[in-house]
């Protein structure tokens, strides 16, 4: 217990560290948008545990951990009439080892397009989305320790400018000798930088503006947009499962996240499961975060169990302190 109440204590104090915000300096910021209702609804409190195809997002190391292949998908309507999806496929390789790919999708739908003459449309529409898409490898180097990879392509897209990057993540889980403790440790989207372009960047200019004889005074020009680096986050986290009987498992995770986008804070949350078949979930995002947005979730899942085949049913609620709750709904099938 001396040993649980130190890590606890380490994790809760790191979130002190870099208190400086950095709000609104990088790019692909939906790439930090907490994916699956699972995890969501114990406040983000994940990497830890991640035991299912959302290990993908939350932590690569854990996927070889899965004891059967899985299929995820989460729906969500985001915030200021945005979509949220994502998908996750994870397959058993072997006892040892697993593979993944994911797709994380934010659409903001599509406007009017309108000019200064055509205040009221010009009849063309805009439309604006975020992609991921991700490839993971993990593998189980000891009985405790797993590690795992990804390998994303990032893009973002608003009317005809565009802009990509590449990027991975890295994590590791460990099963402590302690009965019920694991550790956890994510880095994600470590990558290059993403500079928008596009045609409309491209511009007719007047380099001698002089009335001399041949001069073209629409030659094209294209402006400039400024670098930005993506959302480089580092967390640690520790799970903890203090109830572990055959009918009946509760446990409690927190994470301490540091962004390279703002202040640290931390992730909190329980779960309980009641004969493999009913699960319950709370948990506190961003906890003692600057300006922090985010704050109580909740969830509840149904398992059907179907001997080769099982179905997991999840959904959870977020609250947030200047915008509307959200919902999330995620299907899960094993194999």
């Amino acid at each position: 217990m001396k040993k649980i109440a130190l890590l606890v204590l380490l994790v809760f104090g790191l979130q002190y560290i870099h208190a400086q915000t950095k709000v609104g300096t990088t790019a692909a910021n939906f790439l930090n948008i907490p994916v699956g209702p699972k995890a969501t609804g114990m406040g983000g409190a994940y990497i830890a545990e991640a035991n299912d195809a959302s290990a993908l997002y939350w932590n690569p190391g854990g996927l070889s951990r899965l004891k059967k292949s899985e299929f995820t998908a989460s729906f969500s309507e985001w915030l200021v009439s945005t979509n949220f999806n994502w998908f996750g496929f994870a397959y058993k390789l072997s006892d040892e080892d697993a593979f993944g790919f994911s797709i994380n999708q934010l659409n903001y739908g599509e406007d009017d397009v309108t000019t200064e003459d055509n205040t009221n449309g010009t009849g063309e529409k805009w439309k604006a989305q975020d992609l991921a898409v991700s490839v993971t490898y993990a593998r189980n180097m000891t009985d405790r320790f797993s590690i795992g990879g990804s390998i994303k392509y990032i893009r973002q897209q608003i009317y005809h400018e565009s802009a990509s990057a590449f990027a991975m993540d890295i994590g590791l889980l460990f099963y402590t000798q302690i009965k019920g403790l694991n550790i956890a440790m994510n880095i994600s989207n470590f990558g290059t930088e993403m500079k928008m372009a596009g045609k409309d960047l491209f511009q007719p200019i007047d380099i001698d503006r002089k009335p001399l004889s041949g001069n073209n005074e629409n030659i094209a020009g294209e402006l400039t947009t400024d670098s930005w680096t993506l959302p480089l986050t580092f967390t640690v986290g520790l799970n903890y499962n203090f109830i572990e009987t055959e009918d009946l498992k509760c446990r409690f995770e927190t994470d301490a996240v540091y962004p390279n986008n703002n202040t640290s804070y931390l992730n909190v949350g329980g779960e309980a499961i009641y004969n493999d078949l009913v699960s319950a979930r709370i948990g506190w995002n961003s906890l003692f975060m600057q300006a922090a947005e985010q704050g109580f979730c909740a969830c509840v899942g149904v398992k059907l169990d179907m001997g080769d085949f099982y179905t997991r049913v999840d959904y959870s609620y977020n609250t947030f302190k200047n915008f509307d709750a959200i919902s999330k709904i995620g299907v899960t099938v094993g194999f």
